[in-house]
């Protein structure tokens, strides 16, 4: 009979799907998992990953001169912001949940993306300003913290990485082949709607990994200003020296990586004369290595050598690669320096493995938002900084072909080679040497962090360390 009743078999229908899709999301929310921040993660950068082609011509058009240094500007402002918004944005999540600030993060991190069609300039200044809230790493790996066991988490760390790798070894490609043949605003809407599915999922799908217990007895708690005060963790690292001594190796280590992140594209295409097809090729082939790294290699290095060796591991692959990124000339050694720059990636994961070992429950977020807050002043000092170096070098973007992406027209001869194509490589190279020499001092046991005391009467370290 409801066959015959179109209106009755519609219904019928409705209600089959409806039932279908809440028994599904009951399902899938009933308890946090690491597969949830993946996804998370997976879908932010997806996205992203997509306008690489596409970004580079947009900011070479909005800025014909100087393009590295305002290149290296916006990401400097953007960083900075991050920096200040971290630690305020980590402590609230410990009070209030992680779900709530995770969609705040995703939703401000993905906002630029429409804009770059509709107005490229609101676009760049939306991408500086979405900085307060562009934390989304932080809070998802307080969320992993959450919901693992010490032992688990450098390997639930090291899958959420190996996700961001993941998420741009097809997405460069993908974008490239359609902006070749369809169109920037093709690629811009596909992105767009990317995005809408993520902050979609972390509404709809994915569930709350802070326990209701927790949430419970910290409700309601005022947020002191030294919890929301972005210099007080530069201020706490100095009160002990274990907790010094991985900060700094996070500053020195991160400071080159982040303004290699917001330039090295745009090198290859300029002074390497990558292709736009080539980049992207290059992107995944970087990226299937690094999920390679992030997830066998670190399970087994964490497991052989330990979690400190782990880290000096890493860095000694990254000092590698930016020496030899400073110094190559020629395409090939970019595609070998980059097989060196995929082993380089087990350094983050490591280390957030090491400072969850150090941080309580209830602290996860904090120490977390910590890290993340010197991560952030490094993506606004980074890029500013690289940029600044290619100023002075004056490594600039000429006119480009927008099918090939190689230049029409150079400064200089062909058959001219500078004895140091990349400076800003080399000075990075060097950064890591002082963040390896550091990090061979961090002691190879750990305990357990505290937070900052409310009064300056009595302030004790905030790690136990007897033998320091």
């Amino acid at each position: 009979s409801l066959l015959n009743n179109k209106e009755g078999c519609g219904k019928f229908l409705l209600n089959v799907i409806t039932d279908q899709a809440l028994l599904f999301c009951t399902q899938t929310t009933g308890r946090a998992k690491v597969s949830h921040a993946v996804v998370v993660i997976f879908l932010e950068f997806f996205a992203w990953g997509l306008l690489t082609t596409p970004m580079l011509t947009v900011l070479h058009e909005t800025f014909p001169q100087h393009t590295f240094l305002m290149n290296g500007l916006i990401q400097g402002v953007k960083g900075l912001l991050s920096f200040l918004s971290a630690p305020l944005i980590g402590a609230l999540s410990d009070v209030w949940g992680r779900k709530s600030f995770l969609l705040v993060t995703v939703f401000f991190t993905c906002a630029p993306i429409p804009l770059m069609r509709i107005s490229p300039w609101w676009h760049f200044a939306m991408i500086s300003v979405s900085g307060v809230f562009a934390v989304t790493f932080s809070v998802i790996f307080a969320y992993v913290a959450d919901i693992t066991e010490e032992h688990e988490r450098s390997t639930a760390y090291g899958l959420v990485s190996a996700t961001f790798a993941a998420s741009l070894v097809t997405s460069p490609a993908i974008g490239a082949y359609l902006s070749a043949n369809y169109g920037d605003s093709l690629v811009v809407l596909v992105a767009t709607i990317i995005a809408v599915v993520d902050i979609a999922f972390v509404l709809l799908v994915v569930p709350e990994s802070l326990p209701d217990k927790m949430r419970l007895m910290s409700w309601g708690s005022p947020i002191s200003w030294e919890q929301a005060d972005p210099f007080a963790s530069l201020r706490r690292v100095g009160k002990d020296p274990t907790v010094l001594l991985i900060c700094v190796t996070v500053f020195l280590s991160y400071l080159p990586e982040a303004g290699q992140y917001s330039s090295f594209f745009l090198y290859l295409r300029q002074v390497i004369e990558f292709s736009p097809a080539t980049i992207a090729a290059f992107i995944a082939m970087v990226g299937i290595l690094s999920i390679i790294a992030q997830t066998l290699l670190l399970t087994y290095f964490m497991r052989t050598i330990g979690n400190k060796n782990t880290v000096l591991l890493g860095l000694g692959f990254q000092l590698f690669q930016l020496a030899w990124y400073g110094f190559g000339s020629e395409p090939w050694m970019m595609w070998a320096a980059g097989t060196v720059a995929a082993m380089s990636s087990i350094t983050f994961p490591a280390v957030s493995a090491l400072v969850s070992r150090i941080a309580a429950s209830d602290q996860q977020g904090c120490v977390q938002g910590m890290i993340t807050g010197i991560r952030g002043l490094c993506n606004g000092l980074g890029p500013a900084l690289y940029g600044f170096i290619f100023f002075l070098f004056n490594v600039e973007l000429n006119e480009l072909d927008p099918m090939t992406g190689r230049n029409k027209s150079t400064s200089q001869e062909p058959s001219e080679k500078q004895t140091i194509p990349g400076p800003p490589f080399l000075f990075g190279a060097c950064l890591v040497l002082l963040a390896l020499l550091v990090a061979i001092f961090i002691p190879d046991h750990h305990s357990m962090f505290k937070p900052l005391p409310a009064s300056e009467e009595d302030i004790e370290p905030l790690l136990q360390d007897s033998s320091m």
